[in-house]
This record gives C-alpha cells, sequence and structure tokens, in this order.
C-alpha cells in the first residue's frame, strides 16, 4: 500500500500548489493591510464611475476566459473537430490579452478598496480575486514544468476560468442587475 502511495505522490505536484497560494495569500495579506484609497482613478474615472467601466472590462475578461476554454477543448481534441495550427497560439495570445485586461481592474480594486469583508458578496470577490493570481502563477508553472499528471493542465486552467466567473457574477453582474445578485 506505502509503495502505491508513493508512486502517486510526485512532489513536483506541490509546487504549483504553494507558488500558487503564496501569490494569493501575498495579495490577500496586501489588501487587508493597504489603506483604501477610494479616490483612486482608473482610465480617468473615479469612485462610481469605475464600476461601469470595470463591469465591461469583466464582461471582456468572461468572454476572453470563455474562448480560452473553447480553445483548450479544440487543442486537445473534445470538440470533435480537428484543430487547426493556428488554435496553440490563439490560446497563448488569449491568455496573454486575459492577463493584460485583468490588470487595470486588479490595480483599481486593490488600491482603491483593498480585500474587504462587508458582505458575503464583497468577501467572495475580494477572494477570488486573490486566488485568480494565484491560480494564474499556478497554471502557467504547470504549463512550463514536465512530469504532471494529464489531468492538472485541465484543473489549473478551469480553476481559472471559474475564478473569472465568480469574479463577474461578484461584480459585473452585481452592477448590470442594479446592485444584487441574481439567486442561481
Amino acid at each position: 500500500m506505502d509503495a502505491m502511495v508513493a508512486r502517486r505522490f510526485r512532489p513536483g505536484l506541490v509546487l504549483p500548489l504553494v507558488l500558487g497560494l503564496a501569490v494569493a495569500g501575498g495579495l490577500y495579506v496586501f489588501g487587508r493591510n493597504h489603506t483604501p484609497d477610494y479616490g483612486i482613478s482608473l482610465f480617468g474615472r473615479t469612485g462610481v464611475d469605475t464600476l461601469s467601466l470595470k463591469s465591461w472590462l469583466g464582461t471582456g475578461l468572461l468572454a476572453l476566459a470563455a474562448v480560452q476554454v473553447a480553445l483548450a477543448l479544440w487543442m486537445y481534441g473534445r470538440l470533435r473537430v480537428a484543430a487547426p495550427s493556428g488554435v496553440r497560439i490563439g490560446h497563448r495570445l488569449t491568455g496573454i490579452g486575459l492577463l493584460v485586461l485583468s490588470g487595470p481592474i486588479a490595480y483599481h480594486c486593490m488600491l482603491a478598496y483593498g480585500v474587504q469583508t462587508t458582505s458575503a458578496r464583497v468577501v467572495v470577490h475580494s477572494l477570488a480575486g486573490c486566488f485568480f493570481y494565484g491560480a494564474f502563477v499556478a497554471k502557467v508553472t504547470v504549463v512550463r514544468s514536465r512530469g504532471f499528471p494529464g489531468w492538472a493542465l485541465p484543473l489549473a486552467g478551469g480553476t481559472l476560468a471559474l475564478l473569472v466567473a465568480v469574479l463577474w457574477y461578484t461584480s459585473a453582474l452585481w452592477n448590470f442587475n442594479d446592485f444584487s445578485l441574481p439567486v442561481l
């Protein structure tokens, strides 16, 4: 029994998890200890004026995440249609776009609000924002390393896409729905 457990456990599997949790934890600590500056601007907008802008940018993130999942499914033969040669580069470019587009939103959220615990929605949004960047680091670690089991990359990518959906639901949809969350 011990030999079977030893064969299944791979120390390398811990690395993406530890790196991801370190990034998420660092963002959480910063966000909890940072003094919010509600007057900080995002592309010239401040305060409540940023909500609509961030909601539309977040909707763009959700669309890019959906494209990422579709391209990954296509790349790995899960769509039953042969993937053209450009799918891999498209997947990489949308991933870069996702990271770049998320930057201004995260910048504003962290500096204007930090990590807050004023309501369940805000707690979930704050934690999902911290874990998003941790999951991104974990996914890149899995992509760049060899020897991981076949389920590691889909788990990392799926977690990233799920976090984008949670972030969108707890922020953009909340804003578009007159500051209330529809119950699923």
